[in-house]
């Protein structure tokens, strides 16, 4: 089987979030698992310069945008057993910001288009299934069953349509429609891209067009379902829901491991758990916190969103600042949150710590040097972060939506199972209650709360268990692809 995965960001190219991080572990586990997986990215300029340098051009040539007449590149490079293509277009793609411009409806409706074109180039890969991610790449279904549907190399082409976060779903004003797309008219495209208030949904129109829809987690494949979650689309999602499948993202644990991690002071696994110890003395020391083994050290690593729930942590802030704990947060994002973060950490100097920052090596120190990892998301498609902290023996304290309870059993001090903690509602006084509550049986119950950190530690966020699900997925996708 062959796929073609589009998508916008894939480590170690291009990362600015959990998309990144999908696009540069999934092709891999999907070609161990023998799929020829073939990923195409945006030559963008922020790829680091060692990259580009072992780029080879397989060919250019031009392509008809609406009335542009439109250059593309193809470059290759094969990087830790993938094949990545690479569209060049300087006027597209080489620009300072990975995203933030004017035309980025164009940019994209270039990419979704060259994704496609470039098919005609690839030497000896024709693929049965592209893989199109988020909505930088939701016009690629769309234009294959209007412009290349009746091309012989395009006709068994089926799509996979995956939605990494619905907040984002390009939407634009209709003069697109011809301008950018050259579909003014083709009716039935038409009425699939407009909305009700006349803009047009390059996410919406994918969700008709594509032949399966999936999303990062299980739990997050039914909220979309939902008006509280489902952004607008919820009716659609609703009207669509024997084609959605959710399948929980992974992570490469062979990497993110405390066994193997050269950052950190002391290697450790489950059955050295108690050399964690080490990890935090060093992390409460290059902070500046107070290092004290005794009291439990609370952690949160994101970007500084509204979305992740900062709102709520800023809001029992000087609650929280009054239990016997420290408290660590690791991000950049919107200037409010990092400035009242950073006059805080002026405040309470020996017990929260600020690092304004993302880094691997600030990372793994904090996944392994803390007892608990805080992710009390408005709304969380996946949450990798999580998943990461349990690796670490970082016992989660998360709050129940999307992707962050598939795969969490709360901890129950009636029958002492569990794996970690949860709140229900985005309420800060519920997620106090339960932070107080995890310290408490840190506090109490050592014996208890061991078994917890061991739990965590063991569960399986492999990406080959996902890849196997993917493979399920495309292999359905051939033998019962819908019909327009």
């Amino acid at each position: 089987m062959n796929v073609l995965f589009s998508v916008f960001e894939a480590d170690p190219f291009i990362k600015t979030g959990g998309l990144g991080d999908i696009g540069g572990t999934l092709p891999k586990a999907l070609i161990k698992n023998g799929i020829d997986v073939r990923v195409m990215l945006p030559k963008l300029q922020s790829i680091p310069q060692k990259y580009k340098d072992k780029m080879k051009k397989i060919t250019e040539f031009y392509f008809s945008l609406a009335w542009r007449n439109v250059y593309c590149g193809i470059e290759k490079l094969e990087y830790d057993g993938v094949i990545y293509y690479f569209i060049d277009n300087e006027h597209y793609f080489n620009r300072t910001k990975v995203y933030g411009y004017d035309d980025e409806g164009e940019r994209m409706a270039y990419f979704s288009k060259a994704t496609l074109e470039a098919i005609n180039y690839l030497e000896d890969f024709l693929p049965d299934v592209i893989n199109c991610n988020d909505w930088h790449t939701a016009l690629v279904p769309v234009l294959l069953k209007e412009e290349y549907n009746d091309e012989p190399k395009y006709k068994n082409i089926k799509t996979v349509f995956t939605i990494h976060n619905i907040k984002f779903q390009g939407i634009y004003k209709p003069y697109m429609i011809s301008d950018v797309l050259g579909l003014e008219y083709n009716n039935r495209a038409i009425s699939r891209l407009m909305q009700e208030d006349k803009h047009i949904n390059f996410m919406k129109a994918a969700l008709y067009y594509c032949d399966k829809i999936s999303t990062v987690s299980p739990n997050y494949a039914k909220e979309l379902c939902t008006k509280e979650y489902g952004e607008g689309l919820d009716w659609l999602f609703r009207e669509k829901k024997d084609k959605i499948v959710g399948i929980l993202n992974g992570i490469n644990q062979h990497r993110i491991s405390p066994s193997k991690d050269k950052y950190i002071k002391c290697n450790y696994n489950t059955k050295s758990i108690e050399d964690k110890a080490y990890c935090k003395e060093e992390l409460q020391r290059i902070l500046g916190l107070t290092i004290n083994s005794e009291v439990p050290v609370i952690t949160i690593i994101s970007r500084l969103a509204k979305q992740k729930g900062f709102e709520l942590i800023l809001d029992i802030f000087k609650e929280l600042m009054g239990e016997d704990i420290q408290f660590v947060v690791v991000g950049v994002g919107e200037q409010n949150i990092e400035h009242d973060f950073y006059m805080y950490s002026m405040t309470y100097h020996d017990k929260f710590a600020f690092r304004n920052e993302f880094n691997l090596e600030i990372s793994s120190m904090v996944y392994a040097g803390a007892d608990m990892f805080l992710v009390p998301s408005e709304f969380e498609p996946c949450g990798l972060t999580r998943m990461m902290a349990m690796r670490y023996g970082t016992v989660t304290i998360v709050r129940e939506t999307g992707g962050l309870i598939d795969a969490l059993v709360s901890y129950n001090e009636y029958t002492d199972k569990g794996n970690g903690f949860s709140f229900t509602n985005f309420n800060a006084k519920e997620m106090l209650d339960t932070i107080k509550y995890a310290v408490n049986i840190y506090n109490t119950k050592p014996k208890a709360w061991r078994k917890i950190v061991i739990n965590g530690m063991k569960m399986n966020f492999s990406w080959n268990k996902s890849a196997k699900k993917y493979i399920d997925l495309y292999t359905e996708v051939l033998d019962n692809a819908d019909v327009l």
